[in-house]
């Protein structure tokens, strides 16, 4: 062979090594680089996605405290909390009376609720089959997606009327010597009773549902060890289940807790609007939701007035924050 026909065949090998060097190699480097372009703009886009969240967030809540401020600095903070007295003709604004309203109808509701729906959630995830609780459950979720309109109209035309004919007269004749079960409107079923009773059937599917997941999430090893220990069912479900999951437990009623507190609709329906703290489970009382319902179609072009109940919704506003904040603090606690 010759030298030019050696030349010829160097050529030829390097040619040959460089495509199968850009054939294996060269085309994964391409990969990467699309790899890593589109990793690198998922994440830009996911990052833009939570920076706009989170400016409508700063955005919502500023707005609420910057239309409330006049009446906080005209009245107090502490004088709009403490005192009761509601008079636009006098620009006097009190919101005691819709803070006991709301906290009484929240407390009565999550005694109703609660129980039930803890209890739903265990039977759902430790004791039902897996072909009766996937039965059950979608009865459940589609109570989420019922309007409180229809929630409303519902205690307003079906249940007033068994609460004002059987249910309060019974509950006032058995437990009468205690004050909170006097019944002091017999004439109307409307009252806390009645609106914490649809409340707490609204409430039910959340607390249910987030309970549930929170007990699916704990370990099978621990059960298994419970179990192995010599524990029953209920035994491993109480002492080593519940106390597992009491963080999301507890995350599951504070949210059904903020879903009463910030019902509108059906408390403005079933609440009976009395300016008044109700004295007794089956008295009328008002909501702070129900107040700005009701008012902000007359007095949302006056100045004052519309500050008073964008003030209401700052306090309500505040006043769940500050149970979400209290929830995950003991939550964390419980984790330690």
């Amino acid at each position: 062979m010759n030298n030019r026909s050696r030349l010829l065949h160097t050529i030829n090998l390097i040619i040959l090594s460089s495509a199968i060097f850009t054939t294996f190699f060269g085309s994964g480097t391409q990969e990467a680089n699309k790899r890593v372009l589109y990793n690198s703009s998922a994440n830009l886009i996911f990052f833009a996605c939570a920076i706009i969240v989170s400016l409508i967030v700063i955005f919502f809540v500023g707005f609420i405290f910057y239309t409330a401020f006049p009446v906080f600095q005209s009245q107090g903070i502490i004088n709009f909390l403490i005192t009761d007295e509601w008079n636009y003709g006098r620009n006097t604004y009190g919101i005691k009376t819709y803070i006991m309203g709301t906290l009484i109808m929240t407390i009565v509701t999550l005694i109703m609720a609660v129980p039930i729906s803890i209890f739903t959630a265990i039977f759902l995830s430790e004791i039902a089959s897996l072909r009766l609780a996937s039965s059950i459950r979608p009865f459940i979720e589609l109570l989420v997606g019922i309007p409180s309109v229809v929630y409303g109209i519902f205690g307003l035309f079906v249940l007033e009327n068994i609460f004002q004919n059987y249910i309060e007269p019974i509950l006032s004749s058995v437990l009468g010597f205690i004050p909170i079960f006097v019944d002091v409107n017999p004439q109307s079923g409307l009252g806390v009773l009645l609106a914490s009773t649809v409340l707490s059937i609204m409430v039910f599917p959340t607390i249910t549902t987030i309970s549930e997941n929170a007990i699916r999430s704990v370990s099978v090893e621990n059960r298994h060890a419970s179990l192995s220990l010599g524990a029953n069912r209920w035994e491993t479900i109480s002492k080593v289940v519940l106390p597992a999951a009491s963080s999301g437990i507890m995350t599951a009623v504070v949210l059904g807790m903020m879903r009463a507190m910030g019902e509108t609709m059906a408390i403005v329906m079933l609440l009976g609007n009395a300016n008044t703290i109700p004295s007794s489970v089956m008295g009328p009382g008002y909501a702070m939701t129900s107040k700005i319902l009701n008012d902000i179609g007359h007095h949302f072009n006056e100045p004052g007035p519309r500050a008073a109940l964008f003030g209401i919704a700052a306090v309500l506003f505040a006043i769940e924050i500050g149970f979400v904040l209290v929830s995950r603090y003991l939550g964390g606690r419980n984790e330690l």
